[in-house]
């Protein structure tokens, strides 16, 4: 089950809010558990007991480190042997058919038998849930956090729906005391409805519609592409994975506000950044800090030299790349930004631009630069094959190439992609923050305080705005425009 579906809008969620609200305060967690669950299992009916099985294994494991605490020992191998039992699974279906190809290359002798597999099928959410219960092993090691000996709050954590799916991942010292005790003030309801639909919006509005045109420009030889046609295929794209996962991202945290939760921001405009060590502290932010907390300091950080450092931020983002996915594409996706991290630290203060430049050239040089490099990173990122994705490079830079004609394609291109495709580069930029600061600044609402005459004037605004966006939406949905969420394959 996804979000952005009529099922889930009109059906799903109006009954989830009106069974959790109905109940009493005591057994709201099992309410939101059960319905977490059948969330789940909607559409992986049989790896719901995947789910649960690591959610009685990491119980166990927490009350193992715990006694293993108390009695004055480190607990550090019942640590190991948690994290062993929950990578287990991830390895197996998700690099399980991965490992055998390139096993099956290395073992290529006349003679030899290659090993079969059949194709696996990866449980969605896997590799979310997965890390956030990790995090809730180690924070319990770190003494960052208190055992939790109730299975039905530690299984509401790993498995509530807003966040199961694809994200943010969330770790358990953030929301331990919510579990436990949380209140739904009508304030967090209406935010959450506000951010919710505006999540929808930018899924189904921005990121279909762009994506329509980049899939299907992905799918042609990069042999007939033309540079411009390349080039709107990859800036379509670059649209198109961000409007889809900040938009699912803002409709988890919208989702979690109505039920009490706060989870922590996902994205802050990562396309307005001026190099890539910025565009990692705005991109996928709970991925990023996930593994700034529990891989890269770990390992030493930056704390043991330049060369270490720089080997650091290689290896956390290799397995950065191997997280999103098994394929060699997204292993270089993930080295070439561990790399530009490494080369940006050590050059640090040094580049030239800095002294040679005037200060909005060069702010706007950084900016072109670090857009420059995430499209190109983006075409590993997405292309199904390495071959495709170095053709497809190249085929940016065909400029000798004739034009390409496409029915298909000619049909995309409409007047709604354009209008898609300049949206998303306005609301790519921190555009809405800036208005509203802007407004915030301003004196001319008399005694009364800014922020109340702000929801005021505003509030019918706000109404007809989130109104459209949720019947133009659902209009969309019901037109059954291709709806996937790209993050629900990683």
């Amino acid at each position: 089950m996804i979000f952005s579906s009529l099922f889930f809008l009109y059906l799903f969620l109006p009954l989830t809010l009106l069974l959790y609200f109905s109940a009493g305060l005591r057994w709201r967690n099992g309410v939101l558990l059960l319905v977490s669950l059948l969330f789940y299992a909607w559409g992986e009916t049989g790896y719901v007991l995947l789910m649960l099985v690591s959610v009685l294994a990491n119980w166990l494991f927490g009350l193992l480190v715990e006694r293993e605490k108390e009695r004055g020992k480190s607990g550090k191998g019942v640590l190991a042997a948690g994290i062993i039992i929950n990578l287990l699974p991830l390895l197996f279906f998700k690099y399980g058919n991965f490992l055998v190809d390139n096993l099956n290359v290395l073992l290529s002798i006349p003679g030899v038998q290659p090993v079969e597999l059949d194709p696996l099928h990866l449980p969605i959410g896997i590799s979310f849930y997965t890390f956030q219960a990790i995090s809730y092993l180690v924070d319990l090691y770190r003494r960052e956090v208190e055992v939790q000996r109730n299975p039905v709050n530690l299984s509401l954590y790993i498995a509530l729906f807003p966040q199961l799916i694809a994200g943010p991942i969330v770790r358990y010292h953030d929301i331990a005391r919510q579990i436990i005790s949380r209140q739904t003030s009508l304030e967090d309801f209406s935010s959450g409805i506000l951010r919710f639909t505006a999540g929808l919006g930018k899924k189904v509005l921005i990121a279909n519609s762009v994506g329509a045109v980049a899939d299907h420009i992905f799918t042609l030889p990069p042999s007939v592409l033309p540079a411009y046609l390349a080039w709107l295929g990859i800036i379509s794209y670059t649209l198109q994975i961000y409007f889809d996962f900040s938009g699912y991202s803002d409709m988890a945290i919208g989702l979690g506000r109505m039920f009490g939760f706060h989870f922590q921001e996902n994205f802050r405009y990562p396309y307005s950044s001026r190099s890539i060590q910025e565009f990692w502290r705005r991109w996928h932010i709970s991925l990023s800090s996930w593994f700034r907390d529990y891989l890269y300091i770990p390992l030493g950080g930056n704390r043991k030299g330049a060369a270490r450092t720089s080997l650091n931020l290689i290896t956390v983002f290799f397995l950065c790349g191997l997280w999103h996915g098994a394929g060699w594409g997204f292993v270089i996706w993930g080295l070439y930004h561990g790399l530009f991290l490494a080369l940006e630290r050590s050059a640090s203060e040094r580049m030239p631009i800095r002294r040679r430049l005037p200060r909005m050239l060069q702010r706007t040089v950084q900016h072109i630069y670090t857009l420059l490099v995430v499209m190109i990173g983006w075409i590993f990122f997405r292309a199904e094959t390495l071959d495709a994705a170095f053709g497809y490079l190249a085929a940016l830079f065909n400029f000798s190439a004739m034009p390409y004609l496409d029915a298909k394609l000619f049909l995309a291109v409409n007047s709604q992609f354009f209008l898609a495709l300049v949206a998303g580069i306005v609301f790519s930029a921190p555009i809405i923050p800036w208005l509203r600061a802007k407004l915030l600044s301003r004196e001319f609402f008399g005694r009364v305080r800014q922020s109340d005459q702000l929801v005021l004037l505003f509030s019918p605004v706000l109404l007809v705005w989130i109104m459209l966006i949720f019947f133009f939406s659902s209009a969309e949905l019901i037109s059954g425009t291709h709806n996937p969420f790209l993050y629900f394959r990683f």
